[in-house]
């Protein structure tokens, strides 16, 4: 591999496999021998971006074609970016040690809105202007996805274009049309002319409305039989397969379970397809099974059977992340009895019923304690549940009934295990409005009353069982505002990365301090976009993107949430979301319901 000079700097760095690229299943093709060259880029560290599944997914894609090579490309961490800038090294690519300008097109996966500075920062390490406006035929076509694309404006002065919704039939067709009019010689105006008429892409200053891209047979999509397999160890090291897209429940505040609908879900034949596969070529002893809310599945335990059948006989663990309490019952816990019982995860969300309604959460008290119970008798003894501050409607009652809650649960433990100890795990985030969910139009908490509510709780829960980690609301801040932001958002980013952000996912690296110095300079307050409530009808910066949930929709849902009144999950009966994709809208049509 040429590494292009920074052999020298490997030892000077901390876990330096991390930047060698060459791991077993890694895809190694003559640059001079393909068509077009795509840098596949996460805007976090390798640790991060070697767990994300749709990287996994795009990356074998692009491969399987033999003209065409991907690439992965990984955002240094401050000490190797430091000894690279330093010593001229620009960034590269982990397959061919080749510098990322050097590609045909470099693109981004936008999974969360702290990433935006460290995409400048990948662009600059690069060489590569930051603007769009300061780049031309001479330099690589910049692209985006992913969840945050669903508001493209606060990078759209730095990307040419985005691909909206679902990648993996749009980016075979993006790349066709680009090799196409390298062939031709066609300028980039050309092409991006071209490119936005294609399904799903938005191009600034071009695209008018555009319409997520949505794969309809999930059976028949590209999915990889393996994976890269990190020489280092990674947040999620283990294999990873898919079993439904989407999500039936319906909950208010979860911009996930809104912008994957339609609810649609793999085969079972399929889903031990890809585990037989990913466990086979990669050597994993440990697979997870990928969803929004995998107890959801219509036939789980008959999948967890087939699954289990497999793993057991070939000492392979089976984690299930994403469990419904609701749903957690002696069915899936007797298929699941061979995994190891290091911990499950819920996420009650709020700690009363009157706001576990206004999030539409449906779920019960008596559901969570139900749930905790089948876990507590089947050989669990430690859980994370999930809280989050500052939902629509949040009293310091709400607030007390988290505590409540987790008293109950410590009680049933006791009763069922009177000789053991639980260990019960917090998680209190404080709640972020996100576009094209219902709660699109609501303020997010205040700072001031995001501390008393905190302090609140802090102070009720005295047992030492407990253990709670909490978010900074800054970084929470942060996310609201770039997750709500217009194009007018866009010269902040760049503002707060010549003040030095990057990496701001990081606590280690966050600094909000310079933020603040940037909106500042920008004349932007950073209030309007995070703590203002949106009036009903009020231009949207994100209103161009059709995500296919009708807005009509929103608002009932909204007006719904401030009654305090339910919408049934989608499993139970339409809720008229505008979503025609959806395999149960159809179902429920020509059933004549």
């Amino acid at each position: 591999m040429d590494v292009r000079g920074i052999d020298g700097l490997l030892l000077k760095t901390q876990r330096p496999a991390r930047y060698t690229g060459g791991e077993v299943n890694a895809v190694r093709k003559d640059p001079e021998g393909v068509d077009l060259r795509f840098a596949l880029c996460f805007p976090d560290v390798y640790e991060i971006g070697m767990s994300h599944l749709g990287m996994k997914i795009l990356y074998s894609l692009i491969n399987s074609r033999v003209e065409y090579c991907c690439e992965r490309v990984f955002m240094p961490f401050p000490d190797m970016e430091g000894l690279m800038r330093a010593s001229s090294v620009l960034l590269y690519a982990l397959e061919s040690g080749g510098s990322v300008r050097d590609f045909d097109i470099v693109g981004f996966t936008l999974q969360y809105e702290l990433c935006y500075t460290t995409v400048l920062s990948m662009l600059d390490l690069a060489g590569i202007p930051v603007l769009r406006s300061e780049r031309g035929d001479g330099h690589p076509l910049i692209i985006a996805g992913g969840p945050c694309a669903c508001n493209p404006e606060p990078l759209r002065d730095f990307i040419d274009l985005f691909v909206i919704g679902e990648g993996e039939e749009a980016t075979p067709e993006l790349l066709d049309l680009y090799n196409e009019c390298k062939k031709n010689g066609s300028p980039r105006a050309e092409f991006l002319k071209k490119a936005a008429l294609i399904g799903g892409v938005y191009v600034p200053e071009l695209s008018d409305k555009v319409k997520k891209r949505v794969i309809g047979d999930l059976d028949g999509v590209f999915f990889p039989k393996e994976f890269v397999v990190p020489f280092v160890e990674t947040v999620h090291d283990r294999a990873v397969a898919e079993v439904l897209r989407g999500c039936v429940r319906g909950c208010r505040f979860c911009q996930a379970g809104f912008i994957y609908r339609p609810f649609r879900e793999k085969k079972r034949g399929t889903v031990l397809k890809d585990v037989r596969a990913l466990c086979e070529s990669s050597g994993y002893d440990e697979v997870s099974l990928c969803s929004l809310s995998t107890s959801d599945y219509s036939d789980i335990g008959g999948l967890l059977g087939d699954l289990t059948d497999y793993t057991d006989k070939n000492g392979v663990s089976l984690s299930l992340p994403s469990l419904r309490i609701d749903n957690f019952g002696s069915e899936v816990l007797e298929r699941v009895k061979s995994v190891r019982k290091s911990g499950l995860t819920f996420a009650p969300e709020a700690g009363t019923q009157r706001l576990r309604d206004i999030i539409n959460k449906n779920i019960t008290e008596d559901d969570i304690l139900k749930g905790c119970e089948t876990a507590f008798r089947g050989g669990y003894s430690a859980v994370k549940l999930y809280f989050m501050i500052g939902l629509p409607g949040e009293t310091n009652e709400d607030v007390k009934g988290i505590h409540d809650l987790i008293e109950k649960i410590i009680r049933l433990f006791y009763e069922i295990n009177p000789k053991k100890s639980p260990a019960v795990s917090v998680s209190l985030a404080t709640f972020v409005p996100k576009p094209f969910t219902p709660f699109q139009y609501e303020p997010m908490i205040s700072r001031g009353k995001a501390d008393e509510r905190q302090k609140l709780l802090l102070s009720l829960i005295k047992n030492r069982r407990v253990k709670i980690s909490r978010s900074d609301y800054n970084m929470s801040f942060l996310e609201a505002v770039l997750a709500r932001g217009d194009e007018k958002i866009g010269k902040v980013v760049h503002a707060a990365w010549k003040n030095g952000c990057s990496l701001d996912a990081w606590s280690d690296y966050f600094d909000f301090a310079k933020w603040e110095k940037a909106f500042l300079d920008c004349g932007i307050s950073p209030e309007y976009y995070a703590n203002r409530r949106r009036d009903y009808g009020e231009p949207l910066p994100w209103g161009h993107i059709d995500m296919l949930i009708s807005e009509e929709f929103l608002i009932k849902e909204n007006k719904r949430a401030h009654d305090g009144v339910t919408t049934a999950s989608c499993a139970e009966k339409c809720a008229g979301c505008g979503v025609e994709q959806c395999a149960i809208l159809k179902k429920d049509k020509e059933s004549g319901l």
